[in-house]
């Protein structure tokens, strides 16, 4: 199965442009595979604007969210790799969504270990 978490970013994001709000990210700048400005990074971390007015190609995938936006007047291609994503949020009141970065949300259910043996034929005796 695939990640929950693209789709809860994408339902809260949906949720702060309908209401007018503007959605932030928080990015673990850190992450592999994450390109953002280095020059607005702090502790490791960088907070996106991703208000449809303020970027160009957004593109919130299963695998990354995208874009094109411009830092102190220079434009700039952003690619950040879900895993990357701490937080979903709108700026003015600060609802949206955490996520634990030790812990990937997934549907997927543990693979069945060795020791795990199928039950035997079903023991059935016909009752007069």
């Amino acid at each position: 199965m695939t990640s929950l978490k693209p789709y809860l970013i994408r339902s809260v994001y949906e949720w702060v442009t309908d209401n007018s709000l503007t959605p932030y990210l928080l990015v673990d700048a850190e992450h592999p595979g994450a390109i953002v400005p280095r020059e607005f990074v702090e502790d490791g971390r960088i907070v996106l604007n991703a208000r449809p007015e303020a970027v160009q190609g957004l593109s919130l995938g299963n695998e990354a969210i995208e874009f094109n936006a411009r830092f102190g007047g220079v434009g700039k291609h952003i690619f950040v790799p879900i895993r990357a994503v701490l937080a979903i949020y709108a700026k003015e009141n600060g609802k949206g969504m955490i996520f634990d970065p030790e812990e990937e949300i997934t549907d997927e259910t543990p693979p069945e270990t060795p020791d795990t043996k199928p039950p035997g034929r079903p023991q059935l005796k016909v009752v007069k």
